[in-house]
């Protein structure tokens, strides 16, 4: 039986049913509001027919099934909804399989060149199933060092040799290799000796009922509203009127739609783990039991717990996601994907594995503080709880809160000591004389700083190697040396600016003007014009008090609008320094030359990237509350001598972490 692999894709029927055509009938659902239809019940039933068919249509006729992706014998193809291949690469013209460790981009190498196809994730494919597949199959693949953009022509050296990502492609052979020993060793069924563990992903944010009740709340008030123009005019509803509907009808449509976009987004998954079987459900009510997911153990050779690959629920398309589960059989089939969002990595893998099931896990190989290796140190650990490593002059040795050695290391068993950095931390790792690492810990864990241990272990003797602060220490020397032997500037160009001189004035973009007074007239007109329809009858009726209420509209946006316009901030930059002032001459902050570090974007943040301005040590002293013409403040900066960017921006060798 040859291997497939079939990427993820909306398969149609599965699910919840979706509202096809939400736009284009709710503009026709306008349209029948606004026309002037007799009697007023059939203009009312026109226009909940009309809101009606999408979700009617949705009921009766499931979305079409999107294009899929399969790596099979025949090649890497797409197939169509209809059954028909798209696109396709026979398998005997692939020559090699090349995928970007840092975009996941996948590349066709053949005969007469390469063909990109696309990122392996949006195609619906994982790494690690891929990777099996494609070596089952006999198709050579690699992964590649950088992105999809260095495989241009010309880009590698020397061209048409990419260069190889040694690890990420170790990290899938080692997947690999665990995965061929699950899949051949035999394991027997445990018996059932725990309680069934039920996990279930909160969700995002709460009130859940409360969003369903609103929105249902406010499409029933608009067809309330609806019928209610219906039966105070039966024979033809005025023009004011069908307006007013109109706007029921787009604010109940668009509530709706909002509501059930939302609460498709939020389907909690729920897990249950027993020892013979997984079942995995998405919602919080009951659902058949044929949409649910479940695995036995007797098929399952591993389960593959890491990031992968979800269809997102309201375009259907796959894409990331940063949990899932695969299930392989015993053939290194991918029997089954299990969707685990919003579930504590932690708990799962936990859960699994007491539960009985073979369980593989990207990171595994990374060292972790809880196995080290060493013979008698985790004992030594619960016996001297203040403990820590010293280094003696015979090796290394493990002290108590005394400073009596209790356990000692000859230099005889040491290879070599290796300090790096791991995820921040730095760490200790230590070599045998045979070359082979047996020990593993962070030097937080041992309680002796990365200065001490490195020094103190070259004066013992100790083969010691530090590759990270001995690459700062020569990018530190080469860069005084190359601030020494510089080639002396002229005297023009070293010479301060002149302490008073001209001010470059730099104001917001011209857009930002422009949009600004749209939105500040947009707004005053709907207030104008919703203000109107609500109180005409008060005032005259709503005909005559449109007639005013529009240009008074307008005139308030405009007025409001030149109002915010003379007080707005303007920057100034200037050899003394960078201050912001308004255009009547009110200074809201001012920095002189010498305090400011840097002037630019901060993108470092979750928020919105802004416009700061850094000191020299790198913190942040004030940020701008609008947005200028950056290109003009650059020249701004650059002429007057002020840092663009932030501190420090282009030094790339910073000192390795210690305690």
């Amino acid at each position: 039986m040859q291997p497939e692999l079939v990427g993820q894709s909306w398969t149609g029927a599965a699910g919840r049913r979706r509202p096809v055509g939400g736009v284009p009938f709710t503009l026709a659902a306008l349209v029948v509001a606004l026309l002037p239809i007799r009697p007023a019940w059939l203009w009312a039933a026109l226009i909940a027919v009309a809101v009606a068919m999408p979700w009617l249509i949705g009921v009766l006729r499931p979305r079409r099934p999107h294009p899929y992706w399969r790596l099979s014998a025949d090649g890497l193809q797409q197939i169509g909804p209809d059954g028909r291949v798209i696109t396709g690469y026979a398998r005997e013209r692939i020559e090699e399989l090349a995928l970007t460790a840092e975009d996941g981009y996948l590349t066709v190498f053949h005969k007469f060149g390469r063909a990109p196809v696309g990122e392996l994730s949006w195609m619906g494919f994982e790494p690690l199933a891929f990777y099996v597949t494609a070596r089952r199959l006999g198709l050579p693949m690699r992964v590649l060092d950088g992105d999809v953009g260095r495989l241009s022509d010309g880009g590698l050296a020397p061209p048409g040799r990419p260069v190889p990502d040694h690890t990420a492609e170790a990290r899938l052979l080692a997947q690999e290799a665990e995965l061929l020993a699950a899949a051949h060793e035999p394991r027997p069924l445990p018996a059932e000796r725990r309680e069934p563990a039920r996990l279930s992903a909160p969700a995002e944010n709460p009130g859940r009922l409360r969003v369903l009740a609103l929105g249902a709340l406010v499409a029933l008030l608009g067809a309330l509203m609806v019928a209610r123009m219906a039966v105070q005019f039966p024979d033809l509803v005025p023009l004011l009127s069908r307006m007013a509907a109109a706007g029921w009808v787009l604010v109940g449509q668009a509530a709706l739609h909002a509501v059930h976009r939302r609460l498709l987004r939020e389907r909690p998954v729920r897990w249950t783990i027993t020892t013979g079987r997984l079942v995995v459900r998405r919602g919080r009510g009951r659902r058949r039991r044929s949409r649910e997911l479940r695995v036995h153990a007797g098929d399952t050779a591993a389960l593959v717990v890491g990031p992968g690959v979800r269809v997102d629920p309201i375009s259907g398309r796959p894409g990331p996601c940063r949990l899932s589960v695969l299930a392989f059989d015993h053939r290194m089939g991918l029997l089954a994907r299990l969707p685990a969002d919003g579930l504590d990595e932690f708990q799962l893998v936990h859960e699994l594995h007491e539960h009985g099931w073979r369980v593989i896990t990207p990171g595994a190989n990374t060292p972790r503080p809880s196995v080290y290796g060493l013979d008698g140190l985790p004992e030594v650990f619960a016996q001297v709880p203040g403990g820590r490593l010293v280094v003696t002059d015979d090796g290394l040795g493990w002290a108590d809160a005394a400073g009596d050695v209790v356990l000692r290391m000859p230099a005889d068993r040491i290879g070599g000591i290796e300090l790096l950095t791991i995820d921040g931390r730095a760490w200790l790792r230590l070599h045998g004389s045979d070359g082979e690492e047996f020990f593993a810990a962070p030097l937080a864990v041992l309680r002796i700083s990365r200065t001490d241990l490195r020094e103190q272990a070259r004066k013992a003797g100790l083969p010691v190697s530090d590759a990270e602060y001995d690459a700062y220490l020569s990018a530190a020397f080469h860069s005084a040396v190359a601030a020494l032997s510089a080639p002396s500037e002229p005297e023009a160009d070293a010479a301060p600016p002149p302490e008073d001189g001209p001010v470059v004035t730099v104001d917001a973009t011209r857009r930002s003007r422009i949009s600004t007074c749209l939105a500040s007239m947009v707004m005053c007109e709907a207030a104008a014009v919703l203000g109107a329809l609500w109180l005409g009858d008060a005032l005259g009726g709503a005909r005559q008090t449109l007639l005013w209420a529009v240009p008074a509209g307008l005139l308030t946006g405009l007025v409001g609008y030149w109002l915010y316009d003379r007080n707005r901030d303007q920057l100034h930059i200037s050899p003394a320094g960078i201050a912001v002032v308004s255009r009547r001459g009110k200074v809201a902050w001012n920095l002189a030359r010498g305090t400011v570090g840097g002037v630019g974007i901060d993108d470092s943040t979750d928020q919105a990237p802004r416009l700061v301005v850094w000191s020299p040590a790198g913190r942040v002293l004030r940020r701008l509350s609008f947005p200028p013409d950056l290109a003009e403040l650059r020249r701004a900066c650059e002429r007057y001598g002020l840092p663009w960017g932030p501190p420090d921006a282009d030094r790339r060798a910073l000192p390795p972490p210690e305690l």
